[in-house]
This record gives structure tokens, sequence and C-alpha cells, in this order.
């Protein structure tokens, strides 16, 4: 049996150690108000932008997952949670001797800049283009230059129970917006995400960094028509004379190389449990 430290425990660490809790393994939830954690998770309060809002850690402490999750889009709020908050936890660990087998940080692929529809990796050069890429960049070379083993899953947008934004979209019937380009979206389930830390966590030599998407970076456009179609709907398209934002193709070859299956490898697979369905269980 292990002890984990998730960072953060909120949508992506509780359904993460649930997982982990399931296998037996005693889970230690640390965030600033953990009274809501499962019963089952030991709650560990905690602030960890400042530097004295970490109180003690768990005797032993056999992996961290940093999986802190900004609650505005401000910039301060970003560096304080991020590269305060990992710079807080690595000097506690220090402090008190602890000794984990690993540290992994749930980053994003915010890190890499490229806009044009090209396809990317980890060997890809990251030029984030703006404040929030930059700090979680920041943070991954904060953890990677520690003494400490780490790993960096640059995960895409995570959805899933609760996060249904395209779906009431398509439910309200909104036009499709159409652009002289692909729009393209790197996603991954909440599920995925957790079960793809958990996978990580089990390996003994996991590599520095690793993409965290599904394997179909697909356009909104498609997957907004897809869902539409899975509802019995046809939604009129809306076209955008303006470029977009642009985008990239986020590739996670390595981690499927490393032996990860995907319980949800498209939106397709994602979103059909997240339709509304009627009393039939047709969409």
């Amino acid at each position: 049996m292990a002890n984990v430290l998730i960072v953060g425990c909120g949508y992506v660490g509780q359904a993460l150690g649930q997982r982990l809790n399931d296998k037996g393994h005693r889970v230690f939830g640390m965030r600033r108000d953990p009274s809501s954690l499962p019963e089952a998770f030991v709650p560990l309060a905690a602030d960890i932008s400042r530097s004295d809002g970490i109180g003690a850690l768990p005797g032993r402490v056999d992996f961290v997952v940093f999986a802190a999750g900004a609650k505005s889009r401000a910039e301060s709020a970003y560096r304080s949670l991020y590269l305060d908050g990992m710079g807080n936890i690595l000097r506690v660990l220090k402090d008190e001797g602890q000794r984990p087998a690993r540290v992994i940080f749930t980053s994003s692929t915010s890190v890499y800049g490229q806009r044009r529809g090209e396809w990317v990796d980890e060997d890809s050069p990251t030029h984030p283009q703006d404040f929030a890429g930059e700090i979680m960049l920041s943070t991954e070379r904060l953890l990677l230059g520690s003494s400490f083993p780490s790993t960096a899953i640059r995960l895409g947008g995570i959805y899933g129970p609760d996060r249904t934004s395209m779906v009431r979209r398509v439910l309200s019937g909104a036009p499709v917006p159409v652009y002289p380009t692909p729009q393209y979206g790197n996603r991954i389930h909440r599920e995925d995400t957790a079960a793809a830390i958990e996978y990580l966590l089990g390996l003994d030599e996991p590599a520095p960094t690793y993409v965290g998407v599904d394997n179909d970076p697909a356009d909104r456009a498609d997957v907004l028509r897809w869902m539409a179609s899975e509802l019995g709907r046809v939604l009129p398209s809306e076209e955008v004379a303006l470029p977009g934002r642009g985008s990239k193709r986020c590739r996670n070859d390595r981690l499927r190389a490393e032996g990860y299956v995907f319980s949800r490898p498209t939106f397709r697979e994602g979103y059909a449990d997240l339709l509304p369905r009627d009393a039939d269980g047709a969409a």
C-alpha cells in the first residue's frame, strides 16, 4: 500500500483518489477546504500559495500528484497557485526529508504556441502564447529541475461529468461556427486523465513529459455536428470570416507506447455517456 498525496484534490484529483483508494492505497487530499472530500481520503487543509500555508505532511509520502486547478484566469492567481505552490510543496518535501518515488504535475498543452494546425508532441518546441502557458512551463521546469523523480503530463481540455458546455451549446440550438481553417481541439475525458496518471505512477521509469490527450484532435465544428446528429438534431452553420485563434493537434503516441489504453479514445466515446438519454436509452 502506498501513501499518495494529491495536491489540489479537485475535479481530477478526486477521480484519481477514488481509483487509488479502490486499489488499497492511502490517499491524502490537500486543498484549502478539504471538508467535501470523500470519507475514504485523509483530508489535509493547506494554502499552497503561501510559504507558511502547508502544515506537516504524512510521515511517509510515496507519491505526490500536483493536480491543482486555478479558480481564476488572472495571471496573479496562476502564478501563486502553480509556480509558488509547486515551489512551496517541493520545499516542504525537502525540509521534511521526504523521498517520494515520483512527483507528477498536471501541466497543460498551453505550453505549445503552435497555431497553424501543426502536429506537436513532447519533442516539439514550447513557445507559449499567453501567461498561462508561460507559468505552466515555468512550473514544469521548476519541478523537473528539482531533486525528486518527476513527470509532467501536459493535459488537453478536460471534460466529463459537470463539464458539458459543448453539450449545452448543442441543446440550445446555437449555430455551429465554421472558420476558414479547422479549429482543432485537444481533449481528454476526466476518467482517462485519472487513469493515465494512475498508470504513470505504476511505471518504474516514466519519461519526464507526456502529452495527455485522446486519439482524435477533432475540429470543434465536427464535434458539435456529431453531437447534434446523435441527438437527432440539425444545427445551422454560421460562416465566420475571421481566421479564429488558430489551433494545434497534439499527439499522445508516447503515452500509448508506454502501454496505456484509453477507455475513451475519441470524443465520440467520451461524450456518448454525457448526452441526455430518453427513457428508452436513445439519445
